[in-house]
């Protein structure tokens, strides 16, 4: 019987935690980016992969693509890739400063 290879073992450091943690705080983060936080921390707590999906209701594949992406690419592997079409004319930084001025003049 063939063993499955041992995963990497997902460690964060506290500025990466504390990212992951406002993402799926906050009411304005795209709830598929939300989703991806919660799977990388769920992992970082040591949890399989089974589990992790089990509990945020997803597949294992998906919670293994996520993982596996954050440990390769670090908090930019957990945005979408660029899809076809015409190149996006506002970077990610500038929505995040957008939704942060929005969110201090709803307050």
């Amino acid at each position: 019987m063939q063993s499955q290879p041992r995963k990497k073992h997902l460690v964060l450091n506290e500025q990466d935690r504390n990212i992951l943690e406002r993402w799926t705080r906050r009411a304005k983060t795209a709830q598929a980016l939300a989703l991806r936080a919660r799977i990388v921390l769920a992992c970082a707590g040591g949890d399989s992969d089974v589990a992790v999906a089990k509990r945020l209701n997803t597949t294992r594949e998906t919670v293994g693509k996520w993982r596996r992406r954050f440990l390769e690419r670090g908090l930019d592997g957990l945005h979408d890739e660029p899809r076809p079409g015409a190149p996006r004319t506002i970077g990610d930084d500038k929505i995040e400063e957008i939704m942060r001025i929005s969110e201090q003049s709803d307050q």
